[in-house]
């Protein structure tokens, strides 16, 4: 994991912390006011945080102007640090939560001990003087129980009355308030309405409001959970650093850390920020960034990556980026951008849920009218009562909360694999992929070309034979020549004094050492230079090239002394993630510029049966679009400058987080890692984040769709059963927590490795 790229493609992007909004309905309201403002290019809310995501080069005080004109209220987070924030939004949650108990202890305190009344044969009813005085001041203790507990239901009703709008508070202050109402209309004038019909409704009003704010109490508890993806990215961040200032070690706030400071990193310390190791070897964790929990040794050259954690030895690196441009608040940014983006399938739900409020209000008017018209006696308290019902039970809250909850923990979950998915629609899109197309070189293969093996015809040593032919290559720039050389140093092996070094250009090398002459390079130079090539060595130059490997012949005076084969090694781990892929019907198809003989000697090994060599790289985004021509959703996985068209023209791109800037900024998903297990692992988890989603939105579509026509009285004709408000109230609650709760459930998924 070496280079991250600025992740936010517009800077002007601000997030505003919205306060009074209540249900889905609100969502749709909130992004039409802040899209109408002039110079605001795209607004999107997420409903489970509470937050909307606004770009475009527009004045902070307008768009909190445009919110508050519908009757939200808006705070900028723009002066803030994500854990400022996140300590602010706790505390605020935390009084929050701990003022809806209050509120629901309010409720439930008159609500129940009237439930139980009514239960144990007490009368409801209003047929004498003194049930008139009595009722008349349980009625005034529930004016003081909506006021002090259910006061945010009214205010948010009256400010979407206002504004020519409706949402969850409509339904709730309508419902409970037609309850009330209807019960003082019964108390105050009893005659006013058939004796049957003298029932009074108190105990559902108190119920009704206390049983709601337990469930928003409880939804905010667990909606709390979901965002403990970003909680531990945001502790993975150092409070301070050591730098190195006028030959003194200081401990400065890590906001002080400046460009090119050296940093001084000891055993068990934090990073504190990204820097190039210059002094000092080590080990460190990344295992948080990237889900590999080898610890990865760093020594001069290295890059070290704030966030991780050094594990044995003590190091002074040079600060190359600093502040919001570390790897780490980079990746912050990305996940709570992901976040905050819908799905298509999220944006249903919201499109749904605006039409759904004033949909409910016509049904349980037209439920009303149907009880007075043709109920039975006493009819007007049939029609109250239909009409409370249905208004409560129907409260699209759970429909609100279905997508965005699912996506924050997908996505969270994502990121603690070391897989950033960039929006909404990539973790969509990633769950419904038929044919994956992979890279060859750097995504499949290492991308660092390594010496395999080493045939000498006499009995000479393999590290003799390595240490000549890497000084001689010593002098070579090409890239053959690094990889021979860096294998020699690997095994510490000391380079000798060449004399009269000279490239033959598309031939190789000679030069001479220890006064021998000696040549290395393909079959053509051993030609030109009369060197005897026997039968049984060509074979076994071929058997190597047909493996995926370049073979090199070396000469000694004249003489054959060895073949070196050099190659780019598949990774470890390639065969069995792609045989996740394959086994998961993913269709696998391989790209390379190589040759036609190396590319089917690597595709034979990790198991491709499909591959396309020498593919040009403007090339690769035709076969792309080939692939989705047939039907297929691509996604196309690669680490290169020449995969970025097609990683662009892909359903979805997929960036090893190794590779180059430029793949990664093309891609919908970045691997941090270079494993294609985090392939796999991406496209398990938004598959288990797409079901969660269709699991909340069948459930909380279906529970408002199928409560309606029992909330109206559909039973009432075969059984005589009539659905009481504050079971509708109790129900309506707990549908939201069920959502979050289901969501949750996503935080224990684990990608399967076979």
């Amino acid at each position: 994991m070496s280079k991250i790229i600025e992740t936010d493609p517009d800077p002007l992007t601000q997030e505003l912390i919205i306060e009074g909004a209540g249900c889905a309905s609100c969502v749709g309201k909130i992004e039409t006011a802040l899209n109408e403002v002039k110079g605001v290019k795209h607004a999107a809310m997420n409903f489970a945080l509470r937050t909307v995501t606004v770009a475009g080069s527009v004045d902070t005080a307008q768009l909190i102007q445009a919110v508050e004109s519908i009757g939200y209220n808006a705070t900028s987070t723009q002066n803030s640090s994500d854990e400022e924030l996140l300590d602010e939004k706790e505390v605020a949650e935390q009084k929050y939560y701990h003022k809806l108990m209050m509120q629901m202890w309010v409720g439930l305190g008159l609500g129940v001990p009237l439930m139980v009344y009514g239960l144990l044969g007490g009368s409801m009813t209003v047929n004498s003087p003194l049930e008139r005085g009595v009722w008349l001041f349980i009625g005034l203790l529930c004016v003081a129980v909506m006021f002090f507990a259910g006061k945010h239901f009214y205010v948010g009703a009256y400010k979407s009355f206002v504004n020519h709008s409706a949402n969850m508070d409509t339904l709730i202050a309508l419902g409970t308030g037609t309850a009330w109402l209807y019960s003082m209309v019964v108390v105050i004038d009893p005659l006013f309405v058939p004796e049957m019909a003298r029932h009074v409704y108190f105990e559902a009003t108190a119920m009704i409001i206390g049983l709601i704010n337990l469930g928003l109490a409880l939804e905010m508890k667990a909606r709390g959970r979901t965002s403990e993806a970003i909680k531990r990215l945001i502790g993975l961040q150092a409070k301070t650093a050591r730098v190195i200032r006028d030959q003194q070690e200081v401990d400065i706030a890590i906001a002080q850390v400046l460009l090119n400071d050296s940093v001084r990193v000891r055993p068990g310390e934090r990073v504190a920020v990204d820097g190039v190791v210059f002094e000092g070897a080590t080990s460190i964790d990344e295992s948080m960034l990237t889900g590999e929990p080898m610890p990865v040794k760093k020594t001069a050259g290295d890059e070290v990556v704030a966030g991780t954690i050094n594990k044995t030895g003590s190091i002074v690196f040079k600060a190359t980026r600093v502040g919001k441009d570390t790897a780490l608040a980079q990746i912050i940014n990305m996940v709570k951008r992901a976040q905050n983006s819908k799905p298509p399938i999220g944006r249903l739900a919201d499109l749904i849920s605006a039409y759904f409020v004033p949909v409910i209000m016509i049904i349980a008017i037209a439920s009303a009218m149907v009880w007075l018209n043709f109920g039975p006696e006493p009819s007007i308290a049939f029609a109250v009562v239909s009409a409370t019902t249905v208004l409560i039970i129907a409260c699209p809250c759970a429909l609100g909360l279905a997508t965005p909850m699912s996506v924050m923990v997908g996505v969270g979950k994502a990121a603690e694999a070391g897989v950033l998915i960039r929006n909404g629609e990539a973790l969509q899109t990633s769950s419904r992929i038929t044919a994956m197309v992979l890279d060859k070189t750097g995504t499949i293969t290492l991308g660092a070309p390594k010496v395999t093996d080493i045939l000498v015809v006499n009995d000479m040593d393999d590290n003799i034979i390595l240490g000549i032919i890497s000084s001689l290559e010593a002098g070579s720039e090409h890239p053959l020549a690094q990889a021979i050389v860096e294998s020699a140093s690997e095994k510490n092996l000391a380079l000798t004094k060449v004399e009269a070094f000279k490239a033959i250009a598309g031939r190789g090398v000679q030069g001479i050492v220890n006064s021998d002459n000696l040549f290395f390079g393909n079959e053509m130079l051993m030609l030109e230079q009369d060197i005897a090539l026997n039968k049984d060595m060509i074979a076994s130059a071929q058997q190597l090239a047909s493996a995926a490997k370049t073979p090199m012949y070396f000469a000694i005076n004249g003489k054959l002394a060895a073949i070196m084969a050099v190659s780019d090694p598949i990774k470890e781990d390639s065969v069995s993630a792609i045989q996740r892929l394959q086994g998961n019907g993913i269709r696998v198809v391989m790209l390379t510029g190589d040759n036609q003989v190396k590319a089917k000697a690597v595709a034979e090994k990790v198991g491709i049966n499909e591959f396309f060599a020498e593919v040009l790289p403007e090339d690769k985004s035709t076969k792309i679009a080939e692939l989705q021509a047939q039907g297929e959703i691509v996604g196309m996985t690669g680490d290169g400058i020449n995969d970025a068209p097609a990683l662009a023209l892909a359903n979805v791109g997929f960036a090893i987080g190794t590779g180059t800037d430029v793949a990664i900024e093309s891609a919908d998903v970045t691997l941090m890692r270079g494993s294609l297990h985090g392939l796999a692992d991406a496209i398990a988890i938004s598959k288990a984040t797409l079901r969660n989603i269709k699991q909340n939105l069948f459930g909380a579509f279906i529970y408002n769709v199928a409560g309606v026509p029992f909330a109206a009285g559909i039973l009432y004709p075969f059984f005589g059963m009539l659905l009481s408000p504050v079971i509708a109230g109790a129900a309506m609650a707990f549908s939201s927590l069920t959502v979050v709760s289901n969501a949750n459930r996503l935080r224990f998924f684990k990608p399967k490795e076979h």
